[in-house]
């Protein structure tokens, strides 16, 4: 039972974090406020995160892990082609969370370009795993086009969050069509 009790406490730490983060950015969210807002002492938090970068990685690495399962699903789909499938995931990712940019790359703006840093890691790690994932879903696809399609992905990502989302996402559907009718 006191496990469970802990498991959730950590649950609800890394949810409340994740919409504090994206909504005020990393180095706006003080420790104070995660406790706050979670409704944990200070020891609850510190039972599970040695820091504020372990609670920060964990964020991301939970947010990688949902995004990259949505995107396998949607790959699985063999009436279209992969690259298509993916950015129906992707839009779908888009239309579901609120359209304030990719968290990852708030997150190496917020904590700079020093590789060795383990979030700047993290966040070169993610978009790494998602190649692999765009590779392993097409192995015939060659490095020009998975860059081309990321930076459609990455584009749509950034652009949803000045114009409207749906029409983003429909353009991206569109753009993925024309560009990759494999």
């Amino acid at each position: 039972m006191a496990q469970a009790i802990m498991s959730s406490k950590k649950e609800k730490l890394l949810n409340v974090s994740e919409d504090l983060f994206y909504l005020h950015g990393f180095h706006a969210i003080g420790l104070k406020r995660i406790i706050t807002d979670a409704d944990v002492a200070i020891m609850t938090l510190y039972n599970h995160f040695a820091s504020k970068e372990d609670l920060i990685v964990e964020v991301l690495l939970r947010r990688e892990q949902r995004y990259l399962e949505q995107l396998r699903l949607y790959a699985d789909n063999k009436a279209k082609s992969v690259f298509l499938n993916l950015a129906e995931g992707h839009a779908k990712w888009l239309m579901e969370h609120e359209a304030r940019g990719c968290l990852f790359l708030r997150a190496k703006e917020e904590f700079g370009a020093d590789p060795n840093h383990v979030i700047v890691q993290t966040v070169n790690g993610h978009k790494k795993h998602l190649i692999t994932l765009i590779k392993k879903s097409d192995p015939e696809a060659n490095d020009r086009s998975i860059m081309q399609f990321m930076l459609l992905l990455e584009g749509s990502t950034a652009l949803a969050e000045t114009e409207n989302v749906k029409e983003v996402c429909r353009e991206l559907i569109h753009m993925t069509q024309n560009s990759f009718n494999s």
